[in-house]
Parts: structure tokens; C-alpha cells; sequence
């Protein structure tokens, strides 16, 4: 399960010669990062070099304009991390995600454009140092799988070392400083949502003491807990009485094992992490640390959180970047052109590589890959996933003199609080904006659901010219 996009803090190194130990990122559904404050005088998403601007006859020629980079770098020999594996969980069908799981596993969701969900996990571990990475995966797995192969080959010079970016090797060093038997990377989280998470409580040594997998009701209340023993503040700990699992866990290779082999009470084997392996090892005596994270971390495993998170990474205050000198996040190298974009208006967007943008407006937006947005469209508040493929202009031309409908968007189309997943063809003259404030329907004969208010175009969805949803 894809549990986090989570953020950066200084990390050592694991100690050699320690007990070899498990860091487990599930890969549910989550997003964390370091929020980092622009340079003086820099836009937050200028880099640090102004590109060269042409000298005019009769004025002073400026050919380029460096800056120093904000982030002093220091390239550093790999971790030690022979001691540490990790074991990233695939997660189960995904079905919160639904209709964006239909065809692909929950890792394989595109996310900000131009990555997917498994980046995070997969950039968080390398960047931390650790080069033994399994992935277990259930469900519809060949795209992760295409994905995983042409993105992280091992040999193909991806740096290693660095700071952990979301602490894989800090919560391995507390691991090992408290000897615990599990140590689980927790959050302070607040009551609207804390019932989607595990829940604990700890003593004042970190100890988790009760653990529950998203209680309900009065089993709800029962896990508020005054939370500045994270080390929050008062103000912020009465807003996030609850202590939440990021999904990520730290396990001593034997415990691990023993508990996977252990029968439970009816002779089953455990299955469940969440549910019932970290509720077992609290109550029957292991040692079960807890490790606080304070920084930027959302769970993404529904319609609403996924897309208005996206939509926050278009924002000039983005809680989250993709880029960090130090702790990039990867993803498949895909030898796109950049993107074209004429006579456009656009305000706080992301537009990947590939696309074509032509009169129109695209404001609080996120364009996937290969996007084609064509002549007086509004794109706004909305999630076009992008395209698989291109078609040319003869192809284009061939399918609208046939009656048909081109990959992207037609002209004169508005999209709004929309996901648009890939290879969808919006018609000419479409409108989608759920103006009658639907909150659920299923729709899939006509090429799309609503879940909580947002209109899910699907993948390969033909909308056809002219259609008002």
C-alpha cells in the first residue's frame, strides 16, 4: 500500500555489523515531502539557471544570468546499508481508487503528470541508500511491472547515498538505538479522516501500548491521545488528537519471520499488517516502537484525496516538489519533446512533456503526458492523465472525417473538477463540470462514474462531441 509522499529530514547511515533489518513502506495510497521556501528574489519554480535571452540591435546583450544553488551539495559515497532490505507492498485492488485501478495496479496510478505512485517509495528507498528492494504485487501488475523495468535498473547509474528522504534509514537508526522488535513511522493526524488509518497510543518513551486498524465510532475516540509526546505544539495537538501509521515499518529479520510463520488463534497464518500483526506483537509483548514524522504526508487511496492533492502540486505553494537536488524522485526516462503551448492562458499548472496546448485557458490544472488540449478549451481545476501514444495529423484528420473522436480534448470543450484518465477522447463542444453537484454515480456505458462530486473520465472513454455531464 502506498502509505505516503513523505518528507525529508537528516538521516544517518545503518550501522555495520547490526542485525539485518526490514524497512517496510507500504505502498497504499500517500504523498509526503519537505516543504521548502523559495530563494530570495527566485519564483518557487525557477531553477538555477535563467535560460539565455537574446541580445536586439541597439541594447546590451544578456546571455545568461546565473544563480548559485540554494542547496549546497555534497556528493557522498553510498550508505552503509548492507544491514537493511526493503519490502515495498503493493497493496491490495485498490477499489477507493476505482475507476483508476480498473486496468492498472494501485502503484501503477499515474500521479503530478508525470510520475507514478511507486516512484515514491522506490526514489524514498534510493535515496536512503538501500539497494535491496523487493515489490509484491496482486493485481493487474503488467504496467507496474513495464514500469519498474525500464525506470529502475540498478545499473544505469542512479546515485545512491544522500539524506534519507522520507527517513527510511532515521527510523532504522532509531530501530536499532531503542533494540525494537517493530518500529512504525507515525503521524499526528486529525479526526475528519483519522478512522482510514491504524491508530496507536504510546508512552512516554515511544512505546506503542494499543494499536487499532481504523476504529470506528466510540473504538474512535478511544485512541485520542494528547499528541505533543510527537513533539507537536498544544494548539496543533488539540487540531490531531490522533497518533496515525504511515504504513511504514521497521522489523529485526527474526520477529519479522517468526511472526509471518506464527499460527494465530484458529491456526491461520497472519495476513494483515495493519490488522493484525501490529495489534498481535503490542499486546503480546514485543517491543513496538513508534517513530514521529511532522512534515508534509497525505493518504491518496480515494477519488477526492487523490485529486485534490495532485491539484495541490500546481499550486505556487505546493506542499510537495517532485525535485530536490539532493532526493529526486525518479521515474521512467521517456524522451518526450517539451511541451508546446500557443496563445494560452495558464495559471498554476503543471504541463508535462509532449503535450500540445493551443488557445486556450488552463488554470489549477495538471496535463499529463502526451496531452492534446485543442482550440478555445478551458481546462480548469481538473486531472488530465494524458496518452499511452500520439496520433499524427493525418490520423486526427482521418478519424474526424469518419464521424469519430481524436485522442485529447476537442476544441471549444470545458473540463472542470474532472479526472480524465488515459487515451480518453473528449468530443468537440463537451462540457463536463458536474453542474448539478452529483456526488456518486456509475456511468461506466457512457465512459465515466462520479465519486464525492469529481467526474472520473476512463481510460480509453470515447465522450462523444457535444455531451454535458
Amino acid at each position: 500500500m502506498l502509505r505516503g509522499l513523505s518528507g525529508q529530514r537528516q538521516a544517518g547511515s545503518a550501522r555495520a555489523g547490526q542485525q539485518q533489518q526490514c524497512a517496510m513502506p507500504t505502498l497504499g495510497s500517500s504523498v509526503c515531502g519537505q516543504r521548502r521556501a523559495p530563494a530570495p528574489g527566485v519564483g518557487r519554480r525557477q531553477r538555477a539557471a535563467v535560460q539565455p535571452q537574446r541580445a536586439r540591435l541597439g541594447s546590451v546583450s544578456v546571455k545568461a544570468i546565473l544563480e548559485k544553488s540554494t542547496v549546497d551539495y555534497v556528493d557522498t559515497s553510498r550508505a552503509t546499508t548492507s544491514s537493511v532490505l526493503a519490502i515495498i507492498l503493493g497493496g491490495g485492488a485498490g477499489t477507493r481508487l476505482y475507476p483508476l485501478t480498473k486496468q492498472r495496479a494501485k502503484p501503477a496510478v499515474p500521479i503530478g503528470g508525470a510520475y507514478r505512485l511507486i516512484d515514491v517509495p522506490m526514489s524514498n528507498c534510493i535515496n536512503s541508500g538501500i539497494s535491496k528492494i523487493y515489490i509484491l504485487t496482486q493485481f493487474n501488475s503488467t504496467s507496474l511491472n513495464r514500469h519498474l523495468a525500464r525506470t529502475y535498473n540498478m545499473g544505469s547509474g542512479v546515485r545512491f547515498g544522500g539524506d534519507g528522504f522520507v527517513e527510511v534509514l532515521a527510523a532504522t537508526q532509531a530501530h536499532a538505538e531503542s533494540n525494537a522488535d517493530i518500529t512504525i513511522g507515525c503521524i499526528p493526524y486529525e479526526e475528519s479522516r483519522a478512522s482510514d488509518f491504524g491508530l496507536m497510543k504510546i508512552d512516554g518513551q515511544g512505546r506503542v501500548t494499543e494499536f487499532a486498524e481504523k476504529p470506528k465510532g466510540d473504538a474512535l475516540k478511544a485512541m485520542a491521545v494528547d499528541t505533543r509526546v510527537l513533539g507537536i505544539n498544544a494548539e496543533e495537538a488539540k487540531k490531531r488528537p490522533y497518533i496515525a501509521s504511515m504504513g511504514i515499518y521497521v522489523f529485526k529479520k527474526d520477529v519479522l519471520i517468526d511472526l509471518l510463520d506464527r499460527d494465530k488463534q484458529g491456526g491461520s497464518k497472519f495476513l494483515d499488517f495493519g490488522g493484525e500483526i501490529i495489534p498481535y506483537a503490542a499486546q503480546n509483548g514485543l517491543r513496538v516502537q513508534a517513530y514521529g514524522f511532522d512534515d508534509y504526508w497525505e493518504d491518496i487511496g480515494t477519488i477526492k484525496s487523490f485529486f485534490e492533492e495532485n491539484l495541490k502540486l500546481a499550486r505556487t505553494d505546493a506542499p510537495f516538489e517532485f525535485y530536490d537536488p539532493k532526493s529526486p524522485i525518479y521515474t521512467s526516462p521517456r524522451f518526450l519533446p517539451p511541451a508546446k503551448i500557443q496563445n494560452c492562458e495558464v495559471r498554476e499548472a503543471i504541463i508535462s512533456h509532449g503535450c500540445t496546448v493551443q488557445d486556450s485557458t488552463v488554470d489549477g490544472a495538471v496535463i499529463g503526458l502526451r496531452s492534446h488540449v485543442g482550440s478555445n478549451c478551458i481546462i480548469r481545476n481538473a486531472m488530465l492523465i494524458g496518452a499511452d501514444y500520439y496520433e499524427s495529423d493525418e490520423e486526427r484528420a482521418a478519424i474526424l472525417a469518419a464521424g469519430g473522436v481524436p485522442l485529447g480534448v476537442g476544441d471549444g470543450s470545458s473540463i472542470e473538477n474532472a479526472i480524465v484518465d488515459k487515451n480518453a477522447r473528449i468530443g468537440r463542444g463537451v462540457r463536463i463540470s458536474n453542474k448539478d453537484n452529483v456526488q456518486e454515480a456509475d456511468r461506466e456505458s457512457d465512459g465515466y462514474i462520479i465519486r464525492s462530486g469529481i467526474v472520473v473520465v476512463m481510460r480509453n472513454a470515447t465522450i462523444k462531441d457535444g455531451t454535458v455531464i
